[in-house]
């Protein structure tokens, strides 16, 4: 099974055309789509999207029909001009870039401060074929609790992580519900604007989710044939 866990739920819904029927969880809702992945709305930010996908998790390993792979897809804010407004992305690593402590020197990750992890890694085969498909690009897709709005901080993180394509609010915390079950992760994502000042009227949601859902369906049958254990 798949577990598809978007930020637009209807964005991904859409790309798996056919009957779905709605299952109510505490705190949660999943909406199982007949031929297609369960689909579930996680919320905004890591702490809920790792609440609402462990849920799910939990849920299906104790009805006996555990995921294999859990896919957390949305939009995102894309770090120019590596990611334009529009573009796909395939996340090869789901880093948190601000989970740790400041220090008269700078940030520093929980890594540095000796436990937790600040990265998850996706299969790279799947990453691969996945972007292919989908016509995406491949990179690190951050996780952030407060969405970058000045140029400042967009440069300051392209210089911690200068692989960093996207920048979005829950894929770490999918990736860690996901990893507490020992299933893989992916995640992918459309940029809907620039990292850096705010700026509404250059946002494109509309566009971001309609490329979401085409890139979705392009995807489709690369999730129904993976096999984590073919890897």
């Amino acid at each position: 099974m798949v577990a598809a866990v978007p930020a637009e739920r209807d964005a991904v819904a859409g790309a798996f055309p056919g009957a779905s029927r709605e299952a109510a969880l505490p705190g949660v809702t999943v909406v199982e789509v007949a031929d297609g992945p369960d689909v579930l709305a996680a919320g905004v930010g890591p702490a809920r999207a790792a609440a609402s996908t462990a849920t799910a998790l939990t849920a299906a390993a104790l009805t006996g029909r555990p995921y294999d792979l859990v896919v957390s897809a949305g939009i995102a804010g894309g770090f120019a001009p590596h990611a334009p407004v529009g573009s796909l992305v395939v996340a090869d690593e789901i880093t948190v870039a601000d989970l740790g402590a400041g220090t008269a020197d700078g940030f520093l990750p929980v890594t540095a401060l000796g436990f937790g992890t600040v990265t998850h890694l996706p299969p790279a085969a799947l990453v691969r074929d996945a972007a292919a498909a989908a016509g995406a690009l491949t990179g690190a897709v951050l996780t952030v609790s407060t969405v970058t709005g000045t140029a400042a901080r967009a440069a300051h993180l392209g210089d911690l992580h200068p692989r960093a394509l996207a920048e979005a609010m829950e894929g770490f915390g999918v990736a860690e519900a996901a990893a507490a079950h020992g299933v893989p992760v992916l995640e992918i994502r459309a940029v809907s604007n620039p990292v850096g000042p705010r700026d509404r009227d250059a946002w494109r949601i509309g566009d971001a989710l309609t490329a979401l859902t085409e890139g979705f369906g392009k995807l489709a049958p690369v999730l129904e044939s993976w096999n984590r254990h073919d890897q």
